[in-house]
């Protein structure tokens, strides 16, 4: 018999079985010549290759790989009992790693093991990774916009991609209809807004209500309505799982999966990792609808807030302009107001005013200013007793902010505008003549919503044609700038300006006015800015002479 080294004849007397005991190893174990011959084999060896014996050629006994690693190992001659390197390679269902030893006479020592739970393990451990990471970059994808549209495409995308073949998801209803949105795998998705009987697809309507999904095994794919298989799949559906879209206390929808009849059905795991990625997609799109329901209410009740747009009133330009004190900002704590006359020859009421603070706290304060102004219209008749009544209100409010005012009642007298103008706590207003000569109205008061009692002065202007009153806060003439950036506007360049806008109509003073702020402060922090202008026309509306012709202008 062909030895080699580390393999020894048995020799009778006690180490006899000391030396046959690898026969019974738990591991196959077997011995080949350098011919490839078997020479020796365990019992598990022998269980796992029932024709490898003693005599016996590895052709014919042993998978082809072993036979071949055999092969190389001798051709390579004797070795010195060190172990080679593992080969692997596959016997039936088995994945086996052999492992040598060649001896000095080119024999070789197969030692076996079962690799096949190893790698079931390590296959089962990278496709939970892959999954893993799929439902991380889903959700990325799926919460990077908060539109409703786009959400509801990105989750159709992302199941007809990796999930199925193709899906369909079907929002609560809109009044009578449904919300869907389809996608075939690598065709872009589509959307619909009809009318739909859940009822039609089974489990739908339980999954429209959060319930839990029924087994896929229970939906019949040919009994799925036209509106439940998305344009563009060809063929038949094979397999279909219907799973809720769970939401942010109500629920999301619900997502169809289908899948062509020439593949495989979905399994018990496939249905749990699809529940998996509908509660992610279900999350997406209820982050979505809540954000869509908080901005059309933000911008329903902002619309109160924002400044009116002016334009001639009674005959009386209006003009304003505001910007915050944050560029990402659109409301703050300076306001204007225009309450036009009802009746030609009345006064019509023009308000500025500057909230303590910035931002939406103060914008809050605005809103409730803005409308007790409102209410109290009917007595703007006597300015210091509104001014009261404000304070009064502001007082008694959970607000402890205060507020300065300036108010202006202006009606138009034949070619000339009359104003009265009070100011509680606020720069007096500024006249611009035609003639470029700047004045100072001279009214006075105390600020509103401090005091238990305020007191205020009013001033009496006239407007010839061409001339302007201008209302502003102390963001214009407090903005920081210039050249060295810390100096304040003031009152002297602002007035230096104003005189330059002689004549002109009330849009361009507010105009002329803003460049020079924002040029002043550049891109330095300032606090909100806000001026209204109300100028006498140069010039009358055009009124026909005798019904035909073009008409004249009447001063």
């Amino acid at each position: 018999m062909t030895t080699h080294e580390g393999i020894k004849p048995l020799q009778p007397g006690p180490a006899h079985g000391v030396a046959t005991s690898w026969t019974h190893a738990p591991y196959p174990a077997l011995v080949a010549d350098e011919a490839g011959g078997i020479v020796q084999v365990n019992d598990a060896a022998a269980t796992l290759f029932p024709g490898a014996v003693p005599g016996a050629l590895l052709d014919d006994t042993v998978p082809g790989w072993l036979a071949d690693a055999h092969r190389g190992l001798a051709r390579r001659g004797g070795g010195d009992g060190v172990p080679g390197r593992t080969v692997s390679g596959r016997h039936g269902p088995l994945v086996l790693e052999a492992h040598p030893t060649v001896g000095v006479d080119g024999g070789v020592v197969w030692w076996l093991t079962d690799d096949t739970d190893r790698l079931l393990a390590e296959r089962a451990l990278r496709h939970e990774q892959e999954r893993t990471a799929f439902l991380a970059q889903a959700s990325t994808q799926l919460l990077a916009s908060l539109n409703v549209r786009r959400c509801m495409e990105v989750a159709v995308e992302l199941a007809a991609e990796h999930l199925a073949d193709a899906a369909v998801l079907v929002a609560p209803p809109n009044g009578r209809h449904h919300p869907l949105a389809g996608c075939v795998a690598g065709q872009a998705p589509e959307h619909r807004m009809i009318r739909v009987d859940p009822a039609e697809v089974p489990g739908l309507s339980e999954a429209l209500q959060g319930f839990p999904p029924v087994p896929s095994r229970w939906i019949d794919p040919a009994s799925l309505p036209p509106w439940a298989v998305p344009d563009g799949f060809e063929g038949r559906a094979g397999s279909v799982v219907v799973t809720p879209l769970p939401g942010h206390g109500v629920p999301a929808g619900a997502l169809i999966l289908l899948r062509h009849g020439d593949r495989a059905a979905f399994d018990a795991a496939e249905e749990v990792f699809a529940g998996l990625f509908a509660a992610r997609a279900g999350a997406a799109l209820s982050a979505a609808r809540l954000y869509t329901e908080q901005a059309r209410i933000t911008a329903t009740l902002m619309a109160d807030l924002l400044p009116p747009a002016l334009t001639q009133i009674r005959g009386v330009e209006f003009a304003g302009g505001y910007r915050p004190s944050q560029d990402t900002e659109r409301i703050g704590g300076d306001f204007y107001d225009v309450h036009p006359a009802t009746e030609e020859g009345q006064e019509t009421l023009a308000v500025l005013g500057d909230v303590c603070g910035k931002g939406l706290e103060a914008a809050v304060l605005t809103g409730k200013i803005r409308n007790t102004l409102q209410a109290l219209l009917p007595m703007t008749g006597d300015h210091e007793h509104v001014l009261r009544l404000l304070n009064r209100a502001l007082l008694s409010s959970r607000h402890s902010r205060f507020a300065t005012l300036a108010l202006a009642s202006v009606v138009r007298r034949g070619g000339k505008v009359r104003l009265r103008l009070t100011s509680a706590g606020h720069p007096p207003p500024l006249i611009v003549r035609h003639t470029g000569e700047v004045e100072q109205a001279d009214t006075s008061g105390t600020l509103i919503g401090a005091l238990p009692h305020v007191r205020a002065t009013t001033a009496h202007v006239e407007l010839a044609p061409g001339e302007t009153c201008l209302l502003y806060t102390d963001g214009i003439t407090e903005g920081r700038g210039g050249p060295l950036g810390d100096v304040m506007l003031g009152e002297r360049r602002l007035s230096a300006t104003l005189a330059e806008c002689a004549g002109m109509p009330a849009e361009a003073v507010v105009e002329r006015v803003q460049m020079l702020a924002t040029e002043w402060v550049g891109g330095n922090p300032h606090d909100d800015m806000a001026l209204l202008a109300i100028t006498a026309p140069n010039r009358a509306q055009l009124t026909a002479v005798d019904g035909r012709t073009p008409g004249r202008y009447t001063a």
